[in-house]
């Protein structure tokens, strides 16, 4: 599953088909490939629950990955995402992280302002106490890549797949809005380790830093 979509399918107030529903929780393993070694180093968990934002109606979305234990000499991560979307148009209203990676540690939080159409962020470090405010300019379908992610599997991959499978999306990252370029190479039967053959859609992103590299 990727995370990429339509700016032009997702943006706006028209609501958009829900995949998931209030209770879900999704779970995702973290393989790591070499040669002829794949092992799952890591944990992804996301729980969904609908309840109150503001005097709105939101799902909120608690994204949790974590490294093995086994791993956590090589490696140790444990980082957090929380995601709040409008229930009818699923446009996002805040996101919050926590990132703890070995001694590094990172928050942000994105507050979405649709009335006037931007975002403002705050954002520090472990090596800076003191937090840093930015504000960005939003344009319909300029969401964060969790936000993304949820709007993605309400989709109309039909309507996709028309326009040739091409397309761009509007990432909102730390101090900036990428446009991202992205493609549907087509349907694939796939067989998961552990879990069984699933019908599944094959897609090409494009990276994306903060510093426009990709």
């Amino acid at each position: 599953m990727a995370v990429c979509s339509s700016a032009a399918q997702i943006g706006g107030t028209v609501p958009v088909e829900h995949a998931f529903a209030h209770g879900e929780e999704l779970e995702y393993a973290v393989s790591y490939k070499v040669s002829f070694v794949n092992t799952d180093v890591a944990g992804v968990t996301f729980r969904t629950t609908l309840g109150d934002y503001g005097g709105r109606r939101a799902y909120t979305v608690d994204a949790h990955g974590v490294v093995y234990p086994f791993y956590k000499w090589f490696f140790d991560l444990n980082d957090q995402y929380v995601s709040t979307l409008d229930s009818a148009t699923l446009r996002p209203l805040e996101l919050r992280s926590e990132i703890r990676e070995g001694k590094y540690r990172y928050s942000s939080s994105f507050v979405y302002d649709w009335d006037q159409y931007v975002v403002n962020n705050t954002f520090r470090n472990h090596k800076n106490e003191n937090s840093n405010h930015k504000q960005l300019k939003l344009i319909d379908g300029s969401y964060d890549a969790l936000a993304l992610f949820f709007n993605l599997r309400g989709s109309d991959l039909s309507e996709l797949e028309k326009a040739g499978g091409a397309g761009t999306m509007n990432l909102v990252l730390e101090d900036t809005i990428r446009v991202i370029r992205y493609k549907l190479l087509g349907r694939e039967n796939k067989n998961v380790r552990g879990t069984g053959k699933f019908r599944t859609l094959k897609f090409r992103c494009q990276m994306a830093t903060s510093t426009g590299e990709s």
